[in-house]
């Protein structure tokens, strides 16, 4: 009876200090980096840039705030992305090296190799979608300017009616590079 006690007693303190190593590093996950938001001021000013000031606010908020609720929500999207991105490559990077056979140092080295393959294969992939991106809010600020009756028409006069367009003509610009690529695209 007196051994169950200490026994019990290591199990918890296992399970505590397990939880209290592991929360940190969960909840840090997605916190955005300097490094991720000097990325995201970068892709906001481009953005603003190629749409034109009234188009970005109408995306993003008030004339006073709409460039930091850009860089907020871009580099808290990355963030979390990113470790997204990083936890999967992992993933399939472990079970592709299992499903060879590797084990030991052999193993690891095919993990990591793989992993770092894949998750750059991710990093490039969403620097095309930014470049979507910026591309669609030049094309919809022209398509704005020579013909807003139609452009009303297309997207509605509502605040939202430029992001509409800009969300729209990124998942066309996707698809296109994805066609010119050889991939196939997703349907959203």
């Amino acid at each position: 009876m007196y051994g169950v006690i200490p026994s019990m007693k290591r199990l918890l303190l296992t399970a505590a200090l397990a939880a209290a190593v592991i929360a940190p590093t969960a909840a840090s996950a997605a916190e955005p980096t300097p490094a991720t938001s000097k990325n995201a001021a970068k892709y906001c000013k481009a953005l603003k840039a190629a749409s034109a000031t009234n188009n970005f606010v109408s995306m993003f908020g008030t004339k006073k705030n709409a460039y930091g609720k850009c860089v907020s929500q871009t580099a808290k999207k990355t963030a979390a992305e990113d470790a997204e991105q990083s936890q999967a490559a992992k993933s399939n990077a472990a079970k592709e090296c299992k499903a060879e056979g590797l084990k030991g140092r052999e193993y690891g080295k095919c993990v990591s190799t793989k992993a770092k393959a894949k998750k750059a294969a991710a990093d490039k992939e969403d620097e095309a979608q930014e470049d979507d991106r910026i591309n669609a809010a030049q094309s919809c600020k022209k398509a704005r300017k020579d013909n807003a009756e139609q452009f009303g028409k297309d997207y509605g006069t509502a605040k939202n009616a430029f992001g509409k367009c800009v969300s729209k003509t990124a998942k066309e610009n996707a698809a296109e590079r994805k066609a010119d690529d050889g991939e196939t695209a997703p349907t959203a």
